[in-house]
């Protein structure tokens, strides 16, 4: 093989995002078999194959090394695996699907402002309550890499299947990381983010697999890719 895989988003606004920022380059992508083919291509440019998938699908097999370029969010690297970031390099951020990941307390909590003061409470937790704190996310390895900075270990994730921001009203968890756009869901669920709570800025990227197979042909060819897009990518570590 000696053509380049670009993974996209497979359907709603995340794909006609994608679409239109390609096409603003140039890029014309097609989907000959409509929007439930997982096949496409870029006009003109026989040597780049176009699959569709989920975000989420795409971040993982970029990790892989089962594709070689893909869109996907950053938050999605981190999440996939620990081994995510070092396993990809960002050609680009696509300046659309902007969210940070997020820590959010009860505003109820008025003396936590900080994550030194969530240490404090995680580690007092388990005398006062009888259990330990307990967090819902669907990012369970961005909270447990940023806890462990944090020097948070007494603590419980409780993996969120439903609304994140719902929980702590329900007696679920008692605090959430989640991903937010402008807080508003969180601030209407009555949360608020640490002052130091921002775990993670993530948008929509351009991703390159340092982990696929990279011959000097599919090399030059990437490049050449790249170049066209006005971005790079350093596929040594």
């Amino acid at each position: 093989m000696t053509g380049i895989t670009l993974a996209v988003p497979s359907k709603g606004r995340l794909e006609e995002l994608t679409r239109e920022w390609f096409a603003a380059r140039g890029m014309t992508i097609t989907r000959p078999g409509g929007a439930r083919s997982y096949l496409g291509a870029i006009e003109g440019m026989p040597d780049i194959t176009v699959r569709f998938f989920p975000a989420s699908e795409i971040a993982r097999e970029l990790i892989r090394g089962s594709i070689d370029v893909g869109v996907t969010g950053l938050d999605l690297i981190h999440e996939t695996s620990e081994s995510g970031p070092a396993s990809v390099s960002i050609a680009g951020q696509l300046g659309f699907g902007n969210a940070d990941v997020v820590v959010a307390v009860p505003e109820a909590w008025i003396d936590v402002t900080h994550m030194h003061d969530l240490a404090d409470v995680a580690s007092d937790f388990r005398s006062r309550h009888g259990r330990w704190m307990r967090i819902a996310t669907k990012y369970i390895t961005i909270t447990r890499q940023h806890f462990a900075s944090a020097g948070i270990a007494e603590y419980r994730t409780v993996e969120s299947l439903g609304a994140t921001e719902a929980a702590p009203a329900s007696g679920v968890a008692d605090i959430v990381v989640d991903i937010t756009t402008t807080g508003s869901t969180l601030a209407a669920n009555g949360l608020r983010v640490l002052e130091d709570g921002v775990m993670l800025q993530s948008q929509a990227c351009l991703i390159v697999s340092r982990t696929a197979k990279w011959s000097k042909t599919r090399t030059a060819r990437l490049t050449g890719f790249l170049d066209h897009l006005g971005l790079s990518a350093r596929l040594d570590s």
